[in-house]
């Protein structure tokens, strides 16, 4: 029997955690897991998975030790490891063909025909197994791409800038910005975690947004350009509009005539995004809570007053009240940001 120190367990598994959030946002469809080798308390070496057909993070952490240090560590991984060929081999044959002594991971898969079968399999092989360390963080870091797998949807951030009075406006004439430049800097990250970028066709008339991905530490990840949506019910579109013309162009989609819900469905199952980004305006972002599609809200609130005249942040009143689980809310510049899931 292997001695079994569940402090241990928990500070490699945050190393784990952290391991895998360098991968959030790069690796749709797949999700974002981290794996740290170990042996005799010490690590011996480190991985996640970097993108859809490249390594996942068990294999790659392996490739960073030697065969002799592999014979009898411990595997932390965030998500319970593959257990059938996909693009790659399945991880838990290669953990146990390795001489890995014990497995422990976080969160078990998901999808239902996978959960518990790398479990089964390692036993059979002769290799320890401990699940759950962590669960709650585990899960998190995986939260979009469950919902993906499961139920052929993306999960979906509602982002906006908002006023005091809950307007996405200023008044006329008094500029396009309500939020500060801190407060846009940091909306760019959200950019980084999303696969598809969704607007209605009146913000491209409004503002003719880039809707392109500038934060530099997404950029040196290697974060490519998300999809840029226009959901259009039959209006005109300008050509000359940016996400026509710049050089991303082949990154943008037009949908038209098509109900919000079977846009989600096909931009998950044709383009295999994980994460969708609603920038659109009051209207787009209506018509998503009354479907109760919206998973996430990030709103910027800015210390301001728009009036009357601005434009309202969910367009007609909604049927039901749209509760945050225990929110984030942080100082961004003069600004507040107010992050948090919708409670179902």
């Amino acid at each position: 029997m292997i001695d079994i120190d569940d402090g241990t367990d928990v500070r490699f598994m945050r190393l784990a955690l952290r391991e895998a959030r360098r991968g959030v946002g790069l690796t749709s469809p797949n999700p974002p897991v981290g794996c740290v080798l170990a042996r005799g308390g010490k690590v011996i070496a480190k991985g996640f998975h970097r993108r859809a057909g490249d390594a996942h993070a068990e294999v790659e952490a392996m490739a960073r030790a030697t065969p002799r240090q592999l014979r009898g560590a411990t595997a932390y991984v965030t998500l319970e490891p593959c257990s059938t060929q996909g693009k790659t081999p399945p991880c838990a044959d290669a953990l146990a063909a390795a001489g890995v002594a014990r497995v422990v991971y976080g969160a078990t898969d998901p999808n239902p025909d996978h959960s518990g079968r790398a479990k089964r399999l390692l036993r059979r092989r002769g290799v320890e197994v401990a699940d759950g360390i962590l669960r709650e963080e585990c899960e998190a870091v995986i939260r979009p791409w469950a919902k993906f797998i499961t139920t052929g949807l993306p999960w979906v951030v509602a982002k906006a800038g908002v006023s005091l009075d809950g307007r996405l406006t200023r008044p006329r004439g008094e500029g396009q910005w309500l939020t500060s430049e801190e407060a846009r800097a940091d909306a760019q990250k959200l950019r980084g975690e999303a696969d598809a970028i969704l607007i209605g066709a009146g913000t491209l008339r409004a503002d003719d947004p880039a809707l392109t991905l500038r934060d530099r530490a997404a950029l040196r990840r290697g974060k490519g350009q998300p999809w840029r949506v226009v959901l259009a019910r039959g209006a005109r579109l300008s050509k000359r509009s940016q996400l026509f013309v710049d050089e991303h162009r082949e990154r943008t989609l037009v949908f038209r005539g098509k109900a919000l819900r079977a846009v989600l469905k096909e931009l998950a199952g044709k383009y295999d995004c994980v994460s969708v980004l609603i920038e659109g305006g009051g209207a787009l972002l209506g018509d998503a809570f009354r479907r109760r599609l919206v998973d996430e809200v990030c709103l910027y609130l800015a210390p301001l007053l728009a009036g009357e005249g601005g434009v309202p942040l969910v367009g007609a009143a909604l049927p039901s009240s749209a509760q945050l689980a225990d929110p984030e809310i942080r100082r961004i510049g003069p600004d507040l940001r107010v992050r948090g899931l919708v409670r179902r």
